[in-house]
């Protein structure tokens, strides 16, 4: 079993959103998409209480050796940033972002705490650790060069037959010199004093410009879908 110990190492980190193998590059390099115009800030500041905001990323075994792995999951407790929220809550903008080297791979408590049940298998303390510190590398993330990644909101759309609190949020994902799109489907609520979200949604790898790892011919490999769901809490800026 000593060439199952790398495999399963692997993965585990390339596994996840947020430390998937980066795609091949091709003949001549191509250069990475421009980032959007930034949205004007307008309205009320709210301001992210990392303490009580989380980010997850939930990663899915596959192949006919699936059982020799698990199901993943990332997640950072570190999330900061604002979001302002003018008159029409439909024209609010955000810019959120975390640092890489918070990334927290499988922590018994968020394991447990899933309610899905695809988590509850135990995964090694030294398997966690060794999947994080190769995820930072520079092969992965490389943490060292990119030290931070960005969520920015470029536009919102109210979900139909919704009701008032159900939107689309258009964001784009600035990660490893390059930027995305992800769109998430949130509820939020807000007051004078504080601003709460919740929301999710299912993305590809693929689309992130990531490639989901697969090894022994495709017997041990990760869904190229996984599941980012958000948390956030935020307070009232003075600004």
């Amino acid at each position: 079993m000593k060439l199952m110990r790398p495999a399963r190492a692997c993965l585990l980190l390339t596994a996840a959103l947020l430390a998937a193998c980066p795609l091949p590059p091709r003949h001549a390099a191509a250069p990475a998409p421009a980032p959007a115009p930034a949205p004007a800030q307008l309205g009320v500041p709210y301001d992210v209480l990392s303490s009580e905001s989380l980010l997850t990323v939930r990663v899915y075994r596959a192949g006919a050796l699936a059982s020799a792995g698990h199901n993943h999951l990332i997640a950072t407790h570190e999330l900061g940033g604002s979001v302002y929220v003018p008159a029409d809550p439909l024209r609010s903008t955000c810019r959120l972002h975390f640092p890489v080297l918070s990334l927290t791979v499988d922590e018994p408590a968020l394991r447990a705490a899933d309610p899905s049940g695809d988590f509850s298998a135990p995964v090694p303390e030294a398997a966690r650790q060794g999947t994080r510190l190769h995820a930072l590398g520079p092969g992965q993330l490389d943490a060292e060069h990119y030290g931070e990644i960005e969520l920015r909101c470029l536009r919102l759309e109210r979900e139909p037959s919704s009701g008032a609190a159900l939107v689309r949020v258009q964001l784009e994902v600035g990660m490893r010199g390059g930027s995305y799109p992800l769109t998430l489907t949130v509820r939020y609520a807000y007051d004078a004093q504080t601003l709460t979200v919740s929301g999710e949604t299912d993305v590809l790898q693929s689309a992130l410009g990531l490639r989901p790892y697969s090894a022994l011919l495709g017997a041990l490999q990760v869904q190229d879908r996984i599941h980012v769901a958000l948390a956030l809490r935020a307070r009232r800026g003075t600004r």
